[in-house]
């Protein structure tokens, strides 16, 4: 469906409900529109490629996806992704029961990842990737240990680890970007951005699962952050909402398509704190350990050791109200 310009737009269709009455009954005439549908619909499928997957590789599943990151939080935080309360004396079976089922649709989905690039790879390989996952896992907790405290120290509103696991998004986001990471490092395609895009949909936080970041991190709020791939974040740092850490630009190469790969998004330093809607980008900026970035700061240049960088208000006027009365009062609205 095309128009002026080359660009596509809806047209209503013509089906044949000739006898449509109203009343949400369908009556005669609504089986041969329908045919109608399923006909453009499978022409559509030949028409516009990229879109199937007929004929094609068994690619991870997006439901499966869901039920596995909700396990992995469930591992990674016993007790507090649960309907009811766990004892200490059913926790070692119920583990070893998470633990299996993990396992079983998980390496069915690095399996299905991997013959994306390589429809011969051996089921082993999936096998082999998953083990060393699991036995990360323990390594996972104890730096969302650190996460939790940094969180604490960080934020006086937190009054108890409990609150902060069971109602700060950053936790979940940052927990399941730790996971995904070391699948990231395992080169399996897919399932890693898979898994940090599940945890985007449900914080509002986009952490690419190839960032590295050290302890003690903490997203204040939260929402509206995006980490990017090639980002480097050192220990002890502390981003509010709104922050970038992105790409300057992109390298093409000669018939102007982009280059995939290479150092494009910052360095972040330890002991730093990037205020709301700050944004910083390019693969050679570096901010310097113990820095701070002021809030709404656009950045693409490095900074040294120990800087304070803030933007200064330029044209701002703050007024008395009282002798500007015969000023229009200014709406808002959102």
């Amino acid at each position: 469906m095309g128009g002026e310009g080359g660009g596509i737009f809806y047209r209503p269709g013509n089906l044949p409900l000739d006898n449509w009455q109203g009343g949400g009954i369908f009556l005669p005439g609504m089986n041969s529109g329908l045919n109608l549908v399923v006909q453009d619909v499978l022409k559509s499928y030949e028409d516009v490629g990229g879109l199937n997957n007929t004929d094609g590789h068994n690619l991870p599943s997006k439901r499966e996806l869901d039920r596995i990151c909700h396990r992995l939080l469930q591992v990674l935080f016993p007790g507090f992704h649960d309907d009811k309360p766990i004892h200490k004396s059913e926790l070692a079976d119920l583990t070893e029961d998470r633990i299996r089922k993990l396992s079983a649709s998980l390496e069915d989905q690095i399996a299905k990842s991997l013959q994306v690039i390589d429809p011969a790879c051996p089921k082993a390989r999936a096998r082999v990737v998953l083990l060393r996952f699991l036995q990360a896992l323990p390594g996972v907790r104890e730096l969302l240990r650190t996460d939790i405290e940094a969180a604490y120290e960080g934020d006086p509103a937190a009054l108890s680890n409990e609150e902060i696991i069971l109602s700060y998004p950053f936790l979940e986001a940052i927990a399941i970007q730790r996971v995904a990471h070391i699948l990231y490092l395992e080169e399996i395609p897919l399932l890693p951005r898979m898994m940090t895009e599940w945890a985007h949909a449900r914080t509002g936080i986009d952490i690419h699962p190839g960032a590295r970041i050290g302890a003690y991190f903490f997203i204040d709020h939260g929402t509206g952050v995006v980490v990017g791939e090639t980002c480097r974040i050192g220990a002890h740092v502390k981003l509010y909402h709104g922050v970038t850490l992105g790409a300057r630009s992109f390298a093409k190469d000669e018939a102007g398509h982009i280059v995939k790969g290479g150092k494009r998004h910052p360095n972040v330093g330890e002991r730093v704190t990037i205020y709301p809607n700050s944004t910083i980008l390019g693969g050679e900026t570096t901010v310097g350990a113990g820095s701070t970035i002021g809030a709404n700061v656009f950045l693409m240049h490095s900074v040294p050791s120990g800087s304070l960088v803030v933007y200064e208000e330029k044209q701002l006027k703050i007024l008395e109200k009282a002798q500007h009365a015969t000023a229009p009062e200014i709406e808002w609205f959102i």
